[in-house]
């Protein structure tokens, strides 16, 4: 037997400095997708395949008096037309919402139960009523024009606050005034109590406008029907396949085994490929009905239309503060769109996330939320990058800019002001949840020291001099992760020499392979080319709920170090048998398991190989493979400070960030290389929201930014360089410390961009302009103060 020798103990050690936590690893899949070698879904086909078009209503709102097929039905390579009544004789379950929220009058949340096609109603433009299945992808987008529809136009509504008045058009006879959930947070009494005895209140009405998400690949499904064992497969772009598969099942009606789950790479999601959508539902139902596969891919164009959007509330937030700017209490009331149906979690970001995090990371004795989530004749609601966070931390920060103003009080020094300290932790926020751990000083601290902000009066005089106006924001952030949910840690070790990981989370886009083989590592000493990660089939990955809500690495991280002590339980064993030692005797550090006090030891892969070449006497595991769940894990609290700073152009509005700086706790770090990533990426999608996005519709509910013709998104030219800094406090709640960073560039950049343009406007007396801050909309605000002014 060929034992561990010192100087590969020493080549361990080495490979951890390079490859453990804390280390900035390139991405593993970098060469795949930079040189065109990723697999999506549609470069997948099966044999025999057929394909799928979906009919959708050009209307908002009305009743559906035909659907006439006859004469798609006749065309060449047709297989098949179908509508809402075949799906509904199938018996399938309905989509619906399963967070367990409460109206203020404790009733629960009143449900829409969608179909995967209407049957009686539309209810927003794209609302699919039919679909085709034909030979080719030509015949059946020419069936699809064929398809008849006669449906009795009705009148629509796509404003929420019009949608809750008596007398607007009801999409439900079940949900009156369209008010689904009537969300209430907080002891309204004090937090009154608390205004009247304010020396000051600030108030602002906020529009969060509604955003596409555009990922580079639409949505697309794949699906098959295997007749002999009644199991249904579909390949689609997911966030985590085991959470979809369950969904997938109960809406089948059928167990989860009885349906697979696959998804390769994804191109983009941002929450809005985390949920259970209509398509999905027909192509497995005509796979079945045909005996075929069939294929359904989305086009830019149905994807404004299909695809869940974003944000959409309109908000009233007030800010109580005594005659110091200490801050006494703070209001939310206002109302949130949930468009036509609700499915997933889309009431989740518009009511309690937003209350969730709206405190942020000031002493806020005193908060409520009331917000109204409404059902209008528009595309449905979903979670978009940050859901809710985002959005909390903007009416916050807009709410200090404007107090600070108002009192006299520098913004700067207002926010110190009002800080939690660290010597406050654990902290218990007003908003209902405990901070665990930050130096929220310290990181504004460094942010105001790597943006250059003492000399910002300098470049602002030397903007005027080119004719520009120059303003800056300083803004701070606050988020709750996900709520706590197991997760699944699965280690296998392959004759191959390979170690599979096996974890719930999904990869899309956010570089998981790297950071979870670093992890892994750390913890055992495996070589970080051999790890395999595997998340994409829901026949391997059991359990598992996906990634969202920036719980990759706290609910995979916790789950991969407790998978690994068990494989250093397991190794112990088989390691005591293999060196002829007492288990006892056995030690495990870098990679290896060594008999105490001598130089006799065995590598960790060298022990899985010989287990896997050899018999072993009973009470010996027979491999290190381990299988295990995690307990859930708690939220973080990933927090940071932005520092924008932009040029304006009063002649045409157009406004340009000039420089960026941010700084973050995220944590334990571990690849600063990905987090950068990760926080330029939230970054961009933060100035596209503040700048320039804005899904719109006119009054009869008809879109009217349908495509990217329409529908601006932030280019290279858009983007400035971004200065990035890190003031990590380690999270007590995990044992790696971390607290998670995908939505933080957002939570951070609404606010930061949208005060810097109002500070370069301050010189007009422009007190507020909603986003997005268009060229248009800010030279109008000019316009009018200069009119105002003479």
């Amino acid at each position: 037997m060929q034992e561990h020798t010192k100087s590969s103990t020493l080549e361990n050690a080495i490979a951890l400095q390079k490859y453990g936590v804390g280390q900035p690893v390139r991405r593993k899949e970098d060469d795949t997708l930079v040189r065109g070698k990723g697999r999506y879904t549609d470069d997948f086909n099966l044999p025999g395949q057929a394909h799928a078009v979906v009919v959708r209503s050009t209307h908002a709102h009305g009743l559906i008096r035909g659907i006439g097929t006859d004469a798609a039905r006749a065309m060449p390579g047709v297989l098949g037309v179908w509508t809402g009544k075949d799906l509904d004789a199938a018996g399938y379950g309905p989509f619906t919402c399963g967070l367990p929220l409460k109206s203020r009058d404790g009733s629960p949340l009143l449900q829409t139960n969608r179909q995967p096609l209407a049957t009686d109603k539309v209810r927003f433009v794209g609302d699919p009523v039919a679909f085709v299945v034909a030979d080719t992808l030509a015949q059946a987008r020419d069936a699809a024009e064929a398809v008849e529809l006669d449906i009795e136009p009705l009148p629509a509504v796509t404003d929420p606050e019009e949608a809750a008045r008596p007398g607007a058009p009801l999409l439900y006879d079940h949900i009156p005034n369209n008010v689904a959930l009537d969300y209430h947070y907080g002891d309204i009494d004090k937090v009154n109590a608390a205004f009247a005895s304010a020396a000051h209140v600030t108030k602002v009405d906020i529009e969060n406008t509604r955003v596409a998400v555009v990922s580079m690949e639409p949505r697309v499904g794949l699906a098959s029907y295997d007749k002999k064992t009644e199991r249904y497969t579909i390949q689609m772009p997911t966030q985590g396949v085991a959470g979809n598969r369950a969904n997938l099942a109960k809406n089948l009606k059928v167990p989860n085994e009885k349906v697979r789950v696959l998804t390769a790479n994804v191109g983009g999601s941002f929450g809005m490929k985390n949920v259970n959508y209509p398509e999905y539902m027909c192509i497995l139902y005509a796979a079945k009905e045909l005996g075929r596969p069939v294929k359904w891919l989305d086009e830019r164009s149905t994807s404004f239309l299909s695809d869940s959007h974003g944000r959409a509330q309109k908000i009233h937030a007030e800010l109580a503060l005594d005659a110091e700017g200490h801050f006494l209490a703070a209001k939310l009331e206002g109302y949130g769109n949930l468009g036509a149906y609700i499915t997933g979690v889309a009431p989740g970001p518009l009511s309690l996330n937003t209350g969730k995090n709206f405190s942020s990371v000031y002493r806020t004795p005193l908060m409520a939320v009331d917000i109204k989530t409404v059902l209008t004749n528009t595309t449905l609601m979903g979670a978009y990058r940050g859901a809710g966070r985002p959005e909390a931390n903007y009416y916050m920060e807009r709410l200090i800019d404007r107090a600070a103003d108002e009192m006299g009080i520098n913004r700067l020094t207002l926010r110190k002001r009002n800080f939690i300290k660290p010597n406050q932790m654990p902290f218990p926020a007003s908003s209902g949840v405990t901070y665990d751990s930050g130096d929220f000083q310290a990181v504004f601290n460094k942010a105001l020291e790597i943006s250059d902000h003492e000399n910002f009066a300098k470049r602002k005089k030397e903007s005027r001099k080119a004719g520009k106006l120059r303003g800056i924001a300083v803004g701070s952030y606050l988020e709750v992760t996900a709520p706590p949910s197991p997760e699944l840690g699965k280690i296998v070790f392959d004759a191959d020499g390979s170690v599979q990981l096996i974890t719930g989370t999904l990869d899309y886009g956010q570089g998981h392979a790297t950071p979870f083989a670093q992890v892994l590592c750390e913890q055992l000493g495996v070589p970080f080319d051999s790890v395999k990660l595997v998340q994409g089939d829901s026949d391997i990955v059991h359990t598992g709920n996906g990634t969202g809500g920036s719980r990759s690495i706290t609910a995979s991280g916790m789950a991969i170090v407790g998978a690994a002590k068990l494989v250093i339980e397991k190794g112990k064993r088989a390691a005591a048998h293999m060196l002829e030692a007492s288990e006892a005797d056995i030690e495990f550090a870098d990679g290896s398991f060594t008999i105490a006090g001598t130089d006799r030891s065995i590598d960790i892969m060298e022990l899985a190989r010989k287990l896997h070449d050899g018999k072993v006497p009973d009470g010996v595991p027979d491999s290190l493979d381990v299988d295990h769940t995690s307990e859930p894990v708690p939220s973080a609290f990933p927090n940071g400070c932005h520092v924008a700073e932009v040029e304006i152009d009063p002649d045409t509005g157009v406004v340009q960030i000039v420089r960026y700086s941010a700084v973050n706790d995220f944590g334990t770090v571990i690849n600063p290389l990905l987090v950068a990533g990760q926080l330029h990426g939230g970054v961009v999608q933060g100035i596209g929201q503040a700048l320039m996005e804005h899904v719109r519709y006119d009054e009869s509910g008809q879109p009217i930014t349908g495509s990217l013709m329409d529908y601006a998104l932030p280019r290279a030219e858009d983007v400035p360089n971004m200065t990035v800094g890190d003031h990590p406090v380690p999270a007590t709640t995990n044992p790696l410390g971390s607290k998670g960073c995908g939505e933080a560039g957002c939570a951070g950049s609404l606010s930061t961009v949208v005060n810097a343009v109002l500070d370069a406007l301050s010189d007009y007396g422009i007190k507020h302009i909603d986003m997005p801050l268009t060229p248009e909309r800010v030279w109008r605000a000019i316009q009018d103060a200069k009119g105002k002014a003479a």
